[in-house]
């Protein structure tokens, strides 16, 4: 398997020029192949493929378990990924949705689809979620030793439980399921946390795990907050040790004393 990223020789200027040698993050093509007809083609880092492609088709609705999977397979190469399912009727879905996710993220998922929303009564501070995301960056071993690349979690609120890089942000989310498929875990009721932007793919596949809280460092965008406050997710960006915007169902996060610097977002306000 893949190491996840790449050696190569580089000049680097620090008060003069100098040849070292520097990592970057590995990036390449890979194929998802279901019942022998390509499903998918995706760019992303060419390790734990047999995860990504479990997970990514969990999370687009085409298995539910690994029940539902008869053989899986990785080529030599890491460049396609057979999967055989347990039904022999399989139709490839026709239409096919190019996300904003980075890397070439794809979905065959309808997002205007009404999703039922989520009954939890998960509750965290926001003191607490925003160790756990210190936890995961710190766990991080790619992004420590390359840079350039995503990551997700699970958390059952007290720990991580599951961790996944990626060059893609939404490819990270479909590891975590792939790799809750495989280890035995039930993604329902975890939080997912992220360090890229949440955007409505992103979302969706929350949704599908049941995870009611994501959070990330960063920003999410307008219909993945659309999303969240109608499938009764809340929806943190740009977490810090000591403040959070939240922008829907901020209710699970005001538990506690560390609610001082919870901002909750009411609209979406037009960039200036």
């Amino acid at each position: 398997m893949s190491e996840g990223v790449a050696t190569f020789s580089i000049e680097e200027y620090q008060h003069g020029w100098s040849t070292v040698e520097g990592e970057v993050i590995e990036e390449g093509f890979v194929s998802i192949f279901v019942n022998g007809e390509e499903l998918a083609t995706v760019m992303c880092s060419p390790r734990e493929q047999d995860r990504f492609a479990l997970g990514f088709l969990c999370n687009e609705g085409i298995i539910n378990s690994l029940e539902d999977v008869r053989a899986v397979h990785v080529c030599p190469s890491g460049a396609c990924v057979d999967v055989w399912l347990t039904r022999s009727d399989f139709v490839r879905p026709t239409r096919l949705i190019l996300t904003s996710g980075c890397g070439g993220g794809v979905t065959f998922d309808d997002l205007s689809k009404v999703q039922e929303p989520l009954e939890s009564a998960v509750t965290i501070g926001p003191q607490k979620l925003a160790e756990l995301l210190i936890e995961m960056q710190q766990r991080a071993t790619l992004y420590a030793r390359s840079r350039g690349v995503h990551t997700a979690a699970l958390s059952d609120g007290e720990k991580i439980i599951v961790l996944s890089e990626d060059v893609g942000r939404h490819n990270t989310i479909d590891k975590v399921r792939g790799a809750c498929l495989i280890e035995k875990i039930d993604p329902r009721d975890k939080i997912l946390l992220c360090t890229g932007r949440i955007s409505s793919e992103m979302i969706n596949k929350a949704a599908r795990m049941g995870c009611p809280i994501v959070a990330s460092r960063t920003s999410p965008t307008s219909m993945s907050v659309q999303l969240a406050r109608e499938w009764n997710i809340t929806l943190a960006g740009y977490v810090r040790r000591d403040s959070m915007k939240v922008y829907s169902h901020p209710e699970r996060l005001k538990t506690g004393r560390d609610r001082r610097h919870l901002v909750y977002e009411t609209r979406l306000s037009r960039p200036k």
